[in-house]
C-alpha cells in the first residue's frame, strides 16, 4: 500500500511523533493506522493514540434526569454558530426531556412526542428547513438504578445540561439520595477529566487488554531479558494499565491522596448505606467522527467557474 503524506501527518497528529517515525511504522505496517500506532509504541515513541484528532462535528450533548435515571444525547450540527444559537439549544434540551420518557435508544427518541405534540424527528426536520443546516441525533444512552441515583456532569456548560462534554454515572444505594447525587457528581467530573474505560479491571474490553499486553511483551523484549523477566515485567505493566484506565483504581481528581474506590467508600458513613457503581457513560461532542477537510480555495474557484484543472 502506498504510504500518502496525509497518512503520515494523521499519524503524526495521533502520536506527536516525528515524520520519518511516522513513515517507517506505515510501511512496517502496511498503512494500518492502528498497527502502526502500536508498532510506534512497541519502539518507546509514543504513547495511546490521541483519540481527540478524531474530532469534528458541532452541536452539543445534552443530559436530562429524573428520579433513579438519566439520559443523555448527542445532536449534531454543521457548525459551531448554530450550536450556540439559543433555539438550537432549546431543542436540544426538549430532546433530552422527551428522551427520559422512554427506552433510551435513537429509534424511541426519534418517535418521542414533545411538549408541542410532534415527534422529536420532526422537530429536527422542521429545525433544519427553518435554519438550513443539517442536524442529526447521532446517538444516546440511558441510566437507571433502583435503588440509587444517577448523577451527571456537563463540562463548560452553555446552559443548565448543555456542553461539549457529557458525563451519566449510575450509583446503587439505599442511603440518602441528595447526598448520593452529589458524591455522584464528584464522580462524573472525575470521569470527564480522567478518562477511564471501565468500572472495574474485570470489565475492561478483552481486546483492548489484549492489544496492551501485546505492546508490553514487546517493550519487555527489547531489554533482552530471559522470559520469564519478560512475563514478570508484562504482569506489572497490566497492572500499571489497570491503575490508568480502571475507574475505581484511578488517583481521585478531587483528593489524589485517594483512589475513586476508596473515596467512594469513604463517602458511604456520610451516605447511609453501601454504594456501588454501576456503570459510566460519557459523550465528547464529534468523538469518532472522522473531520472531512477540503481545500477552500480550490472550492472559491470552483464555484467561481475559473478551475483550471
Amino acid at each position: 500500500m502506498a504510504i500518502t503524506a496525509g497518512m503520515v501527518k494523521e499519524l503524526r497528529e495521533k502520536t506527536g511523533v516525528g515524520m520519518m517515525d511516522c513513515k517507517n511504522a506505515l510501511s512496517e505496517t502496511g498503512g494500518d493506522m492502528e498497527a502502526a500506532i502500536d508498532w510506534l509504541r512497541a519502539k518507546g515513541l509514543a504513547k495511546a493514540a490521541k483519540k481527540a484528532g478524531r474530532v469534528a462535528a458541532e452541536g452539543l450533548i445534552g443530559v436530562a434526569s429524573a428520579s433513579g435515571k438519566a439520559v443523555m444525547v448527542e445532536v449534531n450540527s454543521e457548525t459551531d454558530f448554530v450550536a450556540r444559537n439559543a433555539d438550537f439549544q432549546a431543542l436540544v434540551t426538549r430532546i433530552a426531556v422527551a428522551a427520559l420518557t422512554t427506552d433510551g435508544s435513537l429509534a424511541a427518541i426519534n418517535a418521542a412526542k414533545l411538549a408541542d405534540g410532534g415527534s422529536v424527528e420532526e422537530a429536527l426536520k422542521s429545525a433544519i428547513a427553518t435554519i438550513g443546516e443539517n442536524m442529526t441525533l447521532r446517538r444516546s444512552a440511558m441510566i437507571a438504578v433502583k435503588p440509587g441515583a444517577v448523577a451527571s456532569y456537563v463540562h463548560n456548560a452553555v446552559a443548565p445540561g448543555l456542553g461539549k462534554i457529557g458525563v451519566i454515572v449510575g450509583l446503587e444505594s439505599a442511603g440518602d439520595a441528595d447526598k448520593l447525587t452529589a458524591v455522584g457528581r464528584q464522580v462524573a467530573m472525575h470521569v470527564a477529566a480522567a478518562g477511564p474505560i471501565a468500572v472495574r479491571e474485570e470489565e475492561v474490553d478483552p481486546d483492548v487488554l489484549a492489544r496492551e499486553r501485546a505492546v508490553f511483551t514487546e517493550q519487555a523484549k527489547e531489554s533482552g531479558k530471559p522470559e520469564a523477566i519478560i512475563a514478570k515485567m508484562v504482569e506489572g505493566r497490566i497492572r500499571k494499565f489497570y491503575e490508568e484506565v480502571v475507574l475505581l483504581a484511578q488517583n481521585f481528581v478531587v483528593d489524589t491522596e485517594k483512589t475513586v474506590g476508596k473515596a467512594i467508600a469513604a463517602a458511604e458513613a456520610d451516605v447511609g448505606a453501601p454504594i456501588k457503581v454501576t456503570e459510566f457513560v460519557v459523550f465528547r461532542l464529534g468523538e469518532g467522527v472522522e473531520k472531512v477537510e477540503s481545500d477552500f480555495a480550490a472550492e472559491v474557484a470552483a464555484a467561481a467557474g475559473t478551475d483550471k484543472s
